[in-house]
């Protein structure tokens, strides 16, 4: 590509720039986009097929609709990065997904022409009605557009929007992005809906010059055309077999049209423009077009990390625990015909994709529709068989009445293995995973588990699935461990103790951050400051030997990653409180959302690394004099840098790690130690 072709995508500051581009010009700019999409998402990873999937159509917008009066809402963020080029990103694009640049989903802090958040399907069109309604209640001009996946059409909350906004009279133009596909392939009466309207275009050619041509009659062009609305019906039930459901809602219906049209797209939308009210456009696209192997394997190029744009090959993956949840679920679903699996709409993402096509008909992928699934999977529980909800931390926020009400009254035994947890790299905001805990903290009699390694991770979703009642929870991060110390000897109890017998400091945490509080715990040691570590195994409910425990210590520190309010250290504090405890406390968790960043980079933003865990211990010893104390708390691998004697000394003993069975009388022994 030469300079002068390059120059195109360069020029463009503003969405009214495109408006100046003639269509050779609009056309050598499609191209620029897919090539930048393709080269920025292979080094930072993101959403490619979809976006690939909606050029045209995003340009097609900004030529028609004027942004400083027209606004536009997304349908999560899969289908907004033409949109972020076209609108005074483009130089900074390079920074998608990474710390302090430009947010993979649509953010209004970020632009003013990123009209709504959108991190969660199914939610542009309530959006919509909302910014549409707005406008006409103030007397603004302009027009809302709201571009939908067909994915997202199989969440419930599309229905809800798309009713209510229906029977408004307000400027709004619903953009059906139909590509067949979400993140896996569509499933239930919506994609057998859209697949017969696409197969049907005599009736939307009909339509479209049916109208305008007979009220175009001199004197009785109106009175036929009342007159034959019925004949209109009798022909689109002929033709289309059925009524459009669209249609029914109050939408005007414009489409198929060629979504990698420039000059179609433009005609349609200027068409739903005048129509002025609602409309429904429905567009068909590619998904991943432009790009071959993105176009033959859409879902994997759905959401992808870094991949070589020649070969599309991924650097090799390590364990993950979503690979071993899959490992995991196919074993138990051999050993008993009992179990199924669940998803929303992830199934590749949770590593089942090996046991959906095992186990077809115990592996249920519902669609866009946690609250369903959570409420399907009771239904099951109910009638003796035991469901796996395998969903993303930050999408099982939206089921909380479902697992409320239709759960946990009726003590229904569900499973729910709850993967990204904590911090997530470069999602953003919208897709952390800290407030699952909040979340099932609320709930009466569930119980929560929180590995911190694989190993333990296969015991605990085994103890969630049959030893426990009611809502059982088995929490873990994207990706796979996180500075598990050598040598470390998974404990399944509900909690572990690593006791530095003569230490007045504990650091108490749970799952992920137990790496960092060890590697934390060793770094003190080699300074001669030294901290006992209670690990919570099962973070619901708290073992009361837990509290027995920390009562035993001056200085108690909270480590979480996640929440600070009503997570389990505001938990494990107030318990503390409820024992009399009158010395010190300190929880350390996160009050904030969580920006896109890697995981290190969070844990570093809000204190949870292991830098920031020394400096908080640090800052205690100084105010209280808590220093040296012995021996420390470390696995034996670790090296000191100290001389041979004091390494020596300070290497633990079998007494170092307890459990909680053992931890108890211990903590009773600790009580009756007088103050120093």
């Amino acid at each position: 590509m030469t300079d002068q072709q390059h120059s195109i995508l360069s020029t463009i500051r503003t969405p009214a720039d495109v408006k100046t581009l003639s269509e050779e010009q609009l056309v050598q700019l499609s191209e620029e986009i897919r090539q930048t999409l393709v080269g920025t998402v292979s080094k930072n990873g993101g959403h490619l097929s979809s976006n690939l999937g909606t050029v045209e159509l995003t340009i097609a917008i900004h030529r028609v609709f004027d942004m400083e009066q027209d606004q536009l809402v997304f349908d999560v963020g899969h289908q907004c990065y033409t949109h972020k080029l076209l609108s005074g990103r483009a130089a900074s694009f390079d920074t998608l997904r990474r710390k302090d640049g430009v947010s993979g989903f649509p953010s209004p802090k970020e632009s003013p022409y990123d009209t709504f958040i959108a991190g969660h399907s199914s939610t542009a069109v309530s959006a919509a009605n909302g910014l549409a309604k707005a406008k006409s209640l103030l007397g603004e001009d302009g027009t809302v557009l709201a571009v939908v996946g067909d994915g997202a059409m199989t969440g419930g909350l599309f229905y809800e929007g798309l009713s209510n906004a229906g029977r408004s009279s307000d400027r709004l133009i619903i953009l059906m992005n139909d590509n067949r596909m979400s993140i896996n392939d569509n499933v239930g009466f919506v994609a057998r809906h859209l697949s017969r309207m696409r197969s049907r275009p005599r009736y939307v050619r009909f339509k479209r010059n049916f109208g305008g041509g007979v009220r175009r009659v001199p004197l009785i062009g109106k009175g036929i055309y009342r007159m034959m609305v019925a004949v209109k019906d009798s022909l689109k039930t002929h033709l289309y077999r059925q009524s459009s459901m669209f249609e029914d809602m109050g939408y005007y219906y414009l489409g198929p049209v060629d979504g990698h049209s420039i000059r179609d797209l433009t005609r349609a939308l200027e068409a739903a423009k005048d129509i002025g009210k609602p409309v429904l456009l429905h567009v068909d696209t590619v998904k991943g077009k432009g790009y071959a192997l993105a176009e033959k394997n859409p879902d994997i190029f759905h959401g992808i990390g870094a991949f070589d744009p020649e070969t599309g090959e991924t650097a090799p993956a390590g364990n993950t625990f979503s690979k071993v949840f899959g490992e995991q679920a196919l074993q138990l679903m051999e050993e008993d015909e009992r179990l199924c699996c669940i998803t929303a709409a992830m199934t590749d993402g949770t590593g089942l994709t090996e046991v959906a096509h095992k186990y077809p008909k115990r592996c249920f992928d519902v669609g866009i529709a946690e609250s369903h699934a959570v409420t399907f999977a009771s239904g099951l529980a109910q009638n003796g068989m035991v469901p796996v909800f395998a969903v993303y931390s930050t999408f099982l926020q939206r089921s909380f009445d479902q697992l409320l009400n239709d759960t946990s009254i009726i003590n229904s035994h569900i499973v729910l293995a709850i993967d990204r947890a904590g911090i997530v790299p470069d999602d953003g905001e919208t897709h952390q995973g800290i407030f699952d805990v909040p979340m099932l903290n609320a709930i009466p009699h569930a119980t929560v588990y929180a590995p911190c390694c694989f190993e333990e991770f296969k015991v605990h979703l085994r103890q969630a699935i049959y030893d426990v009642d009611g809502i059982a929870a088995v929490r873990y991060p994207k990706g796979g461990e996180l500075m598990i110390p050598a040598g470390y000897k998974p404990d399944y109890q509900p909690f572990t103790w690593y006791r530095s017998r003569r230490s007045e400091v504990l650091l108490v945490t749970y799952g992920r951050m137990f790496g960092p509080i060890m590697a934390a715990a060793n770094e003190l040691a080699k300074n001669g400051c030294f901290v006992s570590v209670l690990k919570l195994n099962r973070i619901k409910p708290i073992d009361p030997a837990c509290v027995r425990v920390a009562l035993t210590y001056f200085r108690v520190l909270f480590f979480e990653e996640g929440s600070r309010h009503g997570g389990v250290g505001e938990l494990f504090g107030n318990l503390l409180a409820e024992n009399n405890f009158a010395r010190t406390y300190e929880l350390h968790a996160i009050d904030r959302f969580i920006p896109a960043c890697k995981v290190d980079e969070g844990l570093q933003m809000v204190g949870l690394d292991v830098s920031g865990i020394v400096a908080a211990v640090n800052e205690i010893s100084a105010e209280d004099g808590v220093n040296e104390f012995d021996p420390p708390v470390c696995q034996p691998e670790i090296e000191f840098d100290q001389t041979e004697e004091a390494a020596q000394e300070a290497t633990p003993t079998e007494e170092m790690q307890e459990s909680s069975d053992e931890a108890d009388s211990a903590a009773t022994e600790e009580e009756e130690m007088p103050d120093e």
